[in-house]
């Protein structure tokens, strides 16, 4: 049997800036985009509760775990991302803001979790960088670590029900946003087992529109 270890070394993922040199620069430009302000919105519509647990798949430098714990510093916060480089980051954030928040590397097929281990799981800008294989696997992985009445809560860019991109394509090829439209979206929610998976908004950011949806673990 493989360790996770070796699982990781072996398994591919696209670094949360693209490119590692460009790490450095993500959290200043995503910021310029207007990504702050989607994301908080986001947790907005997640209406946390005090005792909650949180979990962040695709974390990144931890813009939004380190957000969810600095808004609610009495929920159990956790980031998984597989981008060591960028989780380093996301711990000397939290580290500064003096904020106790667990960060682990991990793939969202494969979350390191136990089962319903979360009332919460947030995923932002991540959906749209995997792979259509992929996606129904992760969605599974998520509805396995939420409790039963969990939630989860998506936001990424608009795939093509709604027209061009604008400057969305100078950063994200279109086959990266094919399979980011609605109905497709949705389509994988329900087929990973939510219920109640639906669109709960849009939003204009400097380069493109953003979507949210919302899914619900039985209970």
């Amino acid at each position: 049997m493989k360790s996770a270890t070796m699982a990781k070394s072996e398994k591919a993922y696209l670094p949360a800036a693209g490119r590692d040199w460009l790490l450095p620069f993500y959290d200043p430009m995503v910021k310029l985009l207007g990504a702050d302000a989607a994301q908080k919105q986001l947790l907005e519509q997640a209406s946390l509760q005090t005792g909650q647990r949180v979990l962040d798949i695709g974390c990144g430098t931890g813009r939004l775990t380190v957000l969810i714990k600095r808004i609610h510093p009495d929920l159990s916060v956790n980031g998984v991302d597989p981008d060591a480089k960028a989780l380093a980051r996301a711990r000397a954030k939290a580290t500064r803001s003096g904020l106790a928040v667990e960060f682990t590397q991990g793939f969202g097929d494969d979350l390191p979790y136990t089962d319903a281990g979360f009332e919460r799981v947030f995923s932002a800008f991540m959906f749209h960088h995997l792979p259509s294989e992929e996606k129904l696997g992760v969605l599974r992985e998520v509805h396995r670590v939420l409790a039963p009445g969990g939630e989860f809560h998506l936001l990424d860019f608009e795939g093509h029900d709604h027209g061009g991109h604008g400057l969305l394509r100078l950063f994200h090829a279109a086959e990266q946003l094919k399979d980011n439209t609605e109905e497709r979206v949705i389509a994988v929610m329900r087929q990973a087992g939510f219920r109640d998976a639906k669109k709960t908004g849009r939003r204009r950011i400097l380069i493109g529109t953003v979507a949210y949806y919302r899914g619900t673990v039985e209970g």
